[in-house]
């Protein structure tokens, strides 16, 4: 027994070890005050709140293409993502529902809704995904969200609210080349003007490779 328990110690500590970080390294950092677009596809930048941001998007995406990726095991990529407006989240047609995705490399690892109705215990409020997949998940809206005190981006509209939510994903990554998708699938059968009804933009993009 004491030989088994000491063999299951070894293993173990070898297994630790060799998932143990050896080497992290930021290859892309943007805040786009420098109005930096290189490497992205259907780039936009507008003024959001006294910063530059990446949008502002509605039924749009954007594509970051990164290469000569240093040899790594995992890749993480963050940034801030900003939820313009009247998003409906979970709610069917003709309002929604509002989808957000981010995908890497043709996978998608986020297939999410967000809302941005105010919620009020006992009345009845636009559930969203986020912080987990649609359609499977009914949250109360701007869970998870990291601000919701930011201003409209536009004033025709309302909820006047932009939501804010701080987006980190690692993930299994070994190619020397990385494509970066984020895009939206919103519906609004009934608005005027559907950018200033419903929109997203990011900010402060960073992608870290990471070596095991």
């Amino acid at each position: 027994m004491k030989k088994c328990a000491l063999l299951i110690a070894v293993l173990f500590f070898a297994i630790s070890c060799k998932n143990q970080v050896k080497n992290e390294a930021v290859v892309y950092s943007n805040d786009f005050e420098k109005n930096d677009l290189q490497g992205i596809t259907n780039g936009v930048i507008e003024k959001f709140n006294s910063t530059n941001v990446l949008g502002r998007y509605n039924n749009g995406n954007f594509s970051l293409v990164l290469n000569n990726l240093p040899k790594h095991d995992l890749v993480t990529i963050s940034f801030d993502l900003y939820i313009h407006d009247s998003w409906d989240g979970n709610k069917k047609e003709p309002d929604g529902p509002d989808i957000w995705q981010m995908v890497v490399d043709g996978n998608v690892f986020i297939n999410t809704t967000f809302s941005n109705d105010a919620f009020i215990a006992g009345n009845f409020t636009s559930p969203q995904s986020y912080p987990f997949n649609y359609p499977n998940n009914y949250n109360n809206p701007k869970t998870g969200a990291y601000r919701t005190d930011l201003p409209s981006a536009c004033d025709t509209v309302g909820p006047k609210i932009t939501s804010q939510y701080k987006i980190s994903k690692t993930l299994n990554h070994k190619s020397s080349t990385l494509q970066l998708q984020c895009l939206d699938k919103l519906i609004q059968r009934n608005a005027a003007n559907p950018k200033c009804d419903e929109s997203w933009s990011v900010d402060n993009i960073t992608v870290t490779t990471i070596t095991l």
